[in-house]
């Protein structure tokens, strides 16, 4: 790979690395956040989903300005407003200023993400190339969260959990002056904004979770739980209307004429579904049951994020000899083992090593041979023109997931918890109950890869990437 290359690929993977990194950096920094910002067990929950959501639901509107106005002066304006965003995040006075800061910071990197994934796809065409930089790709997309978790919970031990936000700022300014100097600039075009259809997918979004949310906090028997569930599906079935009428939609709906890649969506949103909330779940027990600091919570995900990273560079070479169904088959295989194996685990209290230690490794490769052939089926066959729409599309489908598989697990765990004995056991139990609803999700991703490649017609074959 010639080194200008390394160089945008460097720099796309950074960009990939904070954003995706701060989905995590908090959670193992909670109770210290909750303390200082006065906030309840509950709406801690929110500082998480208030970057994710709108993560998510503005990626698609992201994608389209790249295509429209360049993407690469979406990709420096996106870090930028990222950047001054994080900064805000860190000087934060209440929790109402945070979860607004941290709202903005969701949609900054909605503006870089897609810009930078459709420029990784247009800068490495060759088969074996794009198949090693969508593979390192998908390694920091999938492994961010775990390193998140180490540096959220060294900042929180040894200095302050603001320092994970004021982190991204000198990190951020190093890769505007990157992007401007050794991305060439893209070409615009003339074109329309479909505003409305991201406004009412976020709301909607957002509605859906607000409803699981209330569901942990009220119960299922509250009416404002119910009416924020209806309006959610209601909201995101007009959205869907509204992509079908609009003449230039964020998610034009042909990307989904493709069987592949619409197995790789949805695949994609309930993987991380279940997957997600592992690093959200697992620190909950380590501290509260185990005893373990906040920074022995973050690094206790080691095994895991060195797996994974391990994996990457095998993934190619596995890829071109068995194709990608097989390895994301296999890697489903792998995560539903190992996360059924440490539900149980956690239900009996077991100690971190060396069980809890060799299953992180087995779900990390897991982790590690699905996010590869997800990214690259979810890019195949795609019309240079939507290019952006389908990377806006894949990044889409990893946040929903993120955000509404948190929502639903965290009421599976409140129902499992809600007791009048608040012990150790109790709460192991209610932490293994969210670890299988997790395992349902990803079995539900086994299923559709199943359905959606298993038999491929030979159309379909036609369609897939040389290394399928």
């Amino acid at each position: 790979m010639h080194q200008s290359k390394w160089i945008i690929l460097t720099i796309i993977i950074a960009c990939q690395l904070i954003v995706v990194l701060d989905a995590s950096i908090m959670v193992t920094a909670l109770p210290e956040i909750g303390r200082s910002l006065h906030m309840t067990a509950t709406s801690l929950t929110w500082v998480q989903n208030s970057y994710i959501l709108p993560f998510g639901g503005f990626l698609l509107l992201g994608a389209r300005a790249g295509d429209l106005l360049g993407r690469r002066r979406m990709l420096g304006v996106g870090i930028g407003l990222f950047s001054l965003a994080s900064m805000l995040a860190g000087l934060a006075p209440t929790a109402e200023f945070l979860l607004v800061s941290r709202a903005f910071q969701g949609f900054a990197a909605a503006l870089a993400t897609p810009a930078a994934l459709a420029l990784l796809s247009a800068s490495f065409v060759e088969a074996k190339e794009r198949s090693k930089a969508i593979a390192m790709y998908s390694a920091v997309s999938a492994g961010g969260g775990s390193i998140g978790l180490l540096l959220g919970g060294f900042f929180t031990d040894f200095m302050s959990w603001r320092v994970g936000m004021f982190i991204n700022v000198p990190i951020g300014i190093a890769l505007m002056y990157l992007v401007q100097r050794y991305i060439q600039k893209t070409g615009t075009r003339t074109g329309r904004f479909d505003f409305w259809g991201a406004i009412v997918s976020v709301i909607g979004m957002t509605a859906l979770v607000y409803g699981f949310v209330q569901a942990a906090e009220s119960g299922w028997g509250k009416p404002e739980t119910w009416i924020s569930l209806a309006a959610g599906i209601i909201l995101l079935a007009a959205f869907v209307l509204i992509e079908a009428r609009a003449t230039e939609p964020i998610i034009p709906l042909r990307l989904f004429a493709n069987r592949q890649r619409s197995g790789a969506y949805l695949g994609r949103f309930l993987m991380v579904c279940g997957n997600f909330s592992l690093f959200f779940f697992i620190p909950q027990y380590l501290q509260n049951v185990l005893g373990f600091s906040s920074l022995e919570a973050g690094s206790a995900f080691l095994p895991f994020t060195g797996a994974q990273f391990g994996i990457m560079y095998l993934i190619p070479g596995m890829v071109h000899r068995f194709g990608n169904r097989n390895v994301l088959m296999a890697g489903l295989l792998l995560a539903i083992i190992g996360t059924l194996w440490i539900s149980w685990i956690v239900a009996v209290q077991a100690q971190f090593f060396p069980e809890m230690f060799i299953l992180l490794m087995i779900m990390g490769i897991g982790a590690g041979m699905v996010f590869q052939p997800l990214t690259a089926l979810g890019l195949s066959g795609v019309d240079p023109h939507d290019t952006g729409a389908a990377s806006g599309l894949i990044n889409v489908a990893h946040q929903s997931g993120s955000s509404l598989g948190l929502a639903i697990l965290i009421s599976v765990f409140d129902a499992a918890n809600r007791t009048d004995e608040h012990s150790q056991m109790h709460f192991a139990h209610a932490i293994s109950s969210s670890i299988l609803g997790s395992v349902l999700f990803i079995t539900s991703a086994l299923i559709v890869t199943l359905i959606c490649f298993l038999p491929a017609s030979q159309s379909v074959r036609e369609q897939a990437l040389p290394d399928a």
